[in-house]
């Protein structure tokens, strides 16, 4: 912010000694001090907002998501300068509190011993605190932040990092642990991503688990292949979300969390998170056994069943998708069916899992032992994938879908419904 003042005291030196005065080029000047991220800095903070936008800090700037220039900070969250001139944030973060609608979904601010709260943007009534204030327990002059909700955490907390101290608050009882975790690097900023957290550390960034601290993998890895667009940097993910005409999906399921995951070849995306943008991941990086595409997928309780071929492989969801001990197991094992599966849904609170084989729906008790299977023929052939929940059931065809209110409406039906579009609205693909 003290470039702009030393150049015009420049340009005015440099007129009064040309005999004269030289207005000076603000959009040069303007351009010029604005930093590049492009250029291997360090962040001061990073946090989403509630509406899923992630700022990146840098002083008095940031960058709003993974693309574009640098702002000012004060376009955003006006109060940081032009109240309180704080010029830069030592931390940040989005407050996870669904039991509490006073905090849940505000921004935290730190800058040495005080904290501010914004919500919709707007700083709150009574702030700046004292850090203390609000989260006694928790130091001054901290290096990072970052949320952490139940699930992934043991309960609702936020990770506070101050050198290679982890203070793990927890928001319901107001209580701080203290962690320490040397093998991790000193993060001046974290993130928490589609439930992967990031440890950033120069230009650089390291994954870790949340709770433990452990460092899974090679790192550091530099952020500028991953976290922005930048010439000569990328990291291999050039996959383009498709035009709607265009979809062909493999399988498409939500599970109780309310996690929703779209397959299709060797890559999945989350839809509840577009918020964060539509990414696409190999499939591989959540499911590791999983290395050639899905035929099937469907969510049971804590459960989530991928079919590949003849074989059924059952993830534990709450444990970050991990497989089940004795499985892969056949169909015929698992549900007592053999054959092509081509999809397969359960819908909400119940038990019963609907398989699709050609121009057959079976009907499969998931407590009952041995399987229970009842078969009806279906209207329709050449489903992609299928997807149960409040809204009825919806069978996909290539780029288009047919809705049905119930499975009983289904099972009942001889005369196919008329198929409706694949739409940005339903998917996030592209629309023409």
């Amino acid at each position: 912010m003290e470039l702009l003042p030393k150049t015009l005291f420049l340009c005015l030196a440099l007129a009064l000694t040309n005999g004269g005065p030289v207005p000076p080029n603000d959009a040069a000047v303007d351009e010029a001090a604005l930093p590049d991220r492009c250029e291997g800095i360090e962040f001061d903070a990073v946090t989403p907002d509630e509406k899923g936008n992630i700022f990146y800090f840098k002083g008095g700037h940031l960058w709003n998501g993974f693309h574009g220039a640098a702002q000012l900070s004060n376009e955003f969250f006006k109060e940081l300068d032009d109240i309180h001139h704080i010029g830069h944030v030592d931390a940040a973060f989005l407050m996870h509190n669904a039991d509490n609608p006073g905090d849940h979904d505000h921004i935290y601010f730190f800058l040495d011993d005080k904290v501010f709260s914004y919500y919709n943007h707007t700083l709150e009534a009574g702030y700046p605190k004292e850090i203390q204030e609000d989260f006694p327990g928790v130091p001054s002059h901290l290096d990072s932040a970052v949320e952490c909700p139940k699930g992934e955490c043991m309960a609702d907390s936020v990770l506070f990092f101050k050198g290679h101290d982890v203070h793990v608050y927890d928001i319901t009882t107001k209580t701080v642990k203290i962690k320490m975790w040397p093998h991790l690097p000193v993060c001046t900023s974290a993130q928490r991503w589609l439930e992967h957290y990031y440890c950033f550390h120069g230009h650089n960034f390291t994954t870790f688990n949340p709770v433990t601290g452990k460092v899974s993998g090679s790192y550091p890895k530099d952020i500028r292949h991953y976290f922005m667009k930048c010439p000569g940097f990328g990291h291999g993910g050039d996959y383009k979300v498709p035009k709607c005409s265009e979809v062909k999906l493999d399988a498409i399921t939500t599970d109780d969390a309310g996690k929703s995951y779209l397959f299709a070849g060797s890559i999945y995306m989350r839809l509840d998170t577009r918020g964060s943008g539509l990414h696409a991941f190999p499939i591989t990086r959540a499911w590791k056994e999983i290395s050639n595409g899905v035929d099937a997928v469907f969510s049971h309780g804590e459960d989530m069943y991928l079919i590949k071929d003849d074989q059924v492989y059952i993830y534990k969801t709450a444990a970050h998708y991990t497989l089940i001990e004795g499985y892969p197991k056949t169909l015929k094992e698992e549900l007592g069916i053999e054959g092509h599966v081509d999809a397969a849904f359960v819908c909400p609170n119940e038990h019963t899992v609907h398989v699709i084989q050609g121009n057959m729906i079976r009907y499969v008790d998931l407590i009952a032992t041995p399987r229970a299977v009842t078969d009806y023929p279906l209207p329709l052939s050449g489903i992609n994938a299928t997807l149960c929940d409040a809204e009825g059931i919806q069978l996909f065809k290539g780029s288009q879908y047919y809705k049905y209110a119930s499975p009983m409406l289904l099972s009942m039906s001889r005369i196919a419904p008329h198929p409706l579009p694949i739409t940005n609205a339903l998917l996030g693909c592209r629309n023409e």
